[in-house]
C-alpha cells in the first residue's frame, strides 16, 4: 500500500523576546548620592531664610518690600522656569543643564551670602531659583535614565521623594544653627561645597542623555509659561495672609488666561515646549500630575497651621519650633520603603497610592483631635500626614517618568514638580482661608480689630493690655486658631479621602509591570523606543 510521505521538516521559528532592562549597580547607586546633593540643597533654600531674615533686616535694612521680595523671588523664578528646564534638558543634555546649573547656584550663593545691598540679594536669589529650576528636573530626569529596572527605578524615586520632603524641613533648622554662631551670609556658603562636589564628580558618575529627536526650541512658550505660572503663584501666596483682595484675585485670573493661551500653543505648535502627546500616549501620566498636586496640596496646607500652632499657640521660639518639627521628618523614611515592600507582595500599586492618601488623611484626623496644648498630638499628625505623601509622591513619581518615554524625562519632571508648586500655594490659599475665616468668627467681637485678624496680630495686641486682659485675649486667641485648624483639617482629610478613591479607580492598571529581575551590572539599555507623537 502506498503510504504518505513524511511532513517536511519545518524551519524553526524565531523565539520574540521582550529585553530586560539591565539593573544598575554601584555606579548608578553612587551616581544617585550624588545627585541628592542638589536635590537637597534646592530644596533647603525654600526655607533656609526663616531665622535669617532678623539678621538680614539689621544688616541691610530692606524696605518691607524689598524684604517680601528677598524672601520670595526664589520660589517664584523656581516655579516659573520649572517646565522650560525640564524641556530645555530633553534638548541640550540633561547633564549639560545640570553642570551649568549647579555653577550658576554656587555662582549665586556665593553673591548672596556677601550681598552689601539688598538689590544684590535679591538678585542672587533670582538667579538662585533660575539654577534651582536647572536642578530639580534634571536630577529626576536622569534618574530615570540611570534606573532601567522598575523595581531599582521605584526605590531611587523614593528616596528622591524623601529627600525633598526633608530638605524643606531641614533648611529652617540650619538656618537657626548657622545664624545662632555665625553671620547670616553663612546659611549660603553652605551651598558651596556640594555643589563644587557635584561638578567633579558628575562627569565621572552620570552619563549624558537626551532627547535624540528634540525638533527646535518654541521660544515663544518661555514667556507664557511664566505668564502663566507666576501670577497664579503670586495670588495663591498672598491670599492666605491678605485675605482675597481683588489684586490677587485679578492675578489668579491673569495667570488662567495666560495657562489656557500656553495650553493653545502647546497643541498648535511644531515643536512644543511639552508635547500634549505625554497626556494622550502615557496612561496614568495626567492622573500621576494631578494627584501629585493634591498630595503637595495637602503637605503645605498642614505645614501653614502647624509651624504656627508651634509658635504661637505653644509659645515655643522659632528655633525650637524647628527642632520639634525635624521629629515628624522621621517618618517620612519609613512611608517609600513600606511602599515598596507592599509593591513586591503583589498589592496593586493603585491600592498602595489610595493607602497613602489614607494615611495622609489619619494624619490630618489627629490634627482635628488637638488642643491648645497637644504638642505630641500635632507632632503625630505632621508625622503621619509625611509619610502617606510621601508614598504617594514617590509612587506617582514612579508612574509619571515609567510612562513617559525617557527622551521625554525632563519635561515629565517639569510637569510633576510644577505641580507640586501649584499644589501647594493652593493648599496654603485654600486650608489657610478656611481656618483663618473660622478664627474671625471665633474671636469675640470686643477684641482689638487687628486681633480679630491673625493670631499673631492677637498676640501683638495683648503685649500691650494688663496681665488679666492679655491672659483672656490670648487664650481667646489660640482656641479660636485652634478651632481653625481643627476645620481645616477635615476639609484636608476630606480632600485626601476624595483623591483616594480616584487614585483606586483611575490608577488601576496603569502602572507598567515590573521586569524580571537580573544580576546585578551597568550593561546598557537597548535604546528605548519613543512612541509615535512624542
Amino acid at each position: 500500500m502506498p503510504t504518505n510521505p513524511p511532513p517536511a521538516p519545518q524551519p524553526p521559528q524565531p523565539v520574540t523576546t521582550t529585553p530586560v532592562p539591565a539593573r544598575a549597580g554601584r555606579k548608578e547607586w553612587t551616581a544617585l548620592a550624588v545627585l541628592m546633593l542638589p536635590l537637597l540643597l534646592v530644596s533647603m533654600d525654600v526655607s533656609v531664610l526663616y531665622f535669617a531674615v532678623p539678621a538680614i533686616n539689621a544688616d541691610l535694612e530692606p524696605t518691607g518690600t524689598q524684604q517680601l521680595w528677598i524672601f520670595d523671588i526664589y520660589a517664584f523664578v523656581l516655579a516659573g522656569l520649572l517646565m522650560t528646564m525640564g524641556s530645555l534638558g530633553d534638548r541640550v543634555g540633561r547633564r549639560k543643564l545640570l553642570l551649568c546649573g549647579a555653577a550658576a547656584f554656587g555662582a549665586a550663593s556665593l553673591t548672596a551670602a556677601y550681598a552689601s545691598s539688598p538689590e544684590l540679594l535679591i538678585a542672587a536669589r533670582a538667579v538662585l531659583g533660575i539654577g534651582g529650576a536647572t536642578l530639580m528636573p534634571s536630577t529626576l530626569a536622569l534618574v530615570r535614565t540611570l534606573f532601567r529596572d522598575p523595581g531599582q527605578r521605584a526605590t531611587a524615586i523614593g528616596i528622591w521623594s524623601g529627600v525633598l520632603v526633608a530638605g524643606v524641613a531641614l533648611g529652617s533648622v540650619l538656618s537657626g544653627l548657622l545664624v545662632e554662631f555665625f553671620w547670616w551670609g553663612s546659611v549660603f556658603l553652605v551651598n558651596l561645597p556640594a555643589m563644587a562636589l557635584l561638578l567633579a564628580l558628575a562627569p565621572v558618575l552620570i552619563p549624558e542623555s537626551r532627547d535624540p529627536r528634540p525638533g527646535r526650541f518654541d521660544v515663544l512658550s518661555v514667556p507664557l509659561s511664566l505668564a502663566a505660572v507666576l501670577p497664579v503663584v503670586y495670588g495663591l501666596k498672598e491670599i492666605p495672609s491678605e485675605g482675597p483682595r481683588p489684586q490677587y484675585v485679578v492675578s489668579i485670573a491673569v495667570g488662567l488666561v495666560f495657562a489656557l493661551l500656553f495650553v493653545h500653543r502647546q497643541r498648535t505648535a511644531t515643536s512644543p515646549l511639552i508635547s500634549p502627546a505625554l497626556f494622550r500616549r502615557a496612561r496614568g501620566f495626567g492622573p500621576a500630575v494631578a494627584l501629585n498636586l493634591v498630595s503637595s496640596f495637602a503637605v503645605m496646607g498642614s505645614a501653614y497651621f502647624t509651624t504656627q500652632y508651634l509658635q504661637s499657640v505653644l509659645g515655643k521660639s522659632a528655633l525650637e519650633a524647628a527642632l520639634w518639627a525635624l521629629l515628624p521628618s522621621v517618618l517620612i523614611g519609613c512611608g517609600a520603603p513600606v511602599a515598596t515592600a507592599l509593591v513586591r507582595r503583589g498589592v496593586d500599586r493603585a491600592y498602595v497610592v489610595a493607602g497613602g492618601f489614607g494615611v495622609a488623611a489619619c494624619g490630618y484626623g489627629l490634627l482635628f483631635l488637638a488642643d491648645t496644648d497637644a504638642l505630641w498630638t500635632v507632632l503625630a499628625g505632621a508625622g503621619v500626614l509625611a509619610c502617606g505623601t510621601v508614598v504617594v509622591g514617590s509612587r506617582l513619581t514612579d508612574l509619571a517618568l515609567g510612562s513617559a518615554p525617557a527622551e521625554k524625562a525632563g519635561a515629565a519632571a517639569s510637569l510633576m514638580e510644577t505641580g507640586q508648586e501649584f499644589g501647594g500655594a493652593l493648599g496654603m490659599a485654600v486650608l489657610g482661608s478656611v481656618g483663618t475665616g473660622v478664627y474671625r468668627h471665633e474671636m469675640p467681637s470686643g477684641a482689638p480689630t487687628e486681633a480679630r485678624e491673625t493670631l499673631g496680630g492677637a498676640l501683638a495686641a495683648a503685649g500691650h493690655l494688663p496681665s488679666p486682659a492679655a491672659d483672656a485675649l490670648t487664650a481667646a486667641a489660640r482656641s479660636a486658631f485652634t478651632s481653625g485648624m481643627h476645620v481645616a483639617a477635615l476639609v484636608g482629610a476630606g480632600v485626601l479621602l476624595t483623591a483616594a478613591g480616584v487614585a483606586a479607580g483611575a490608577l488601576r492598571g496603569a502602572f507598567p509591570k515590573p521586569a524580571p529581575s537580573r544580576s546585578w551590572g551597568s550593561a546598557p539599555d537597548p535604546a528605548p523606543q519613543t512612541p509615535e507623537g512624542l
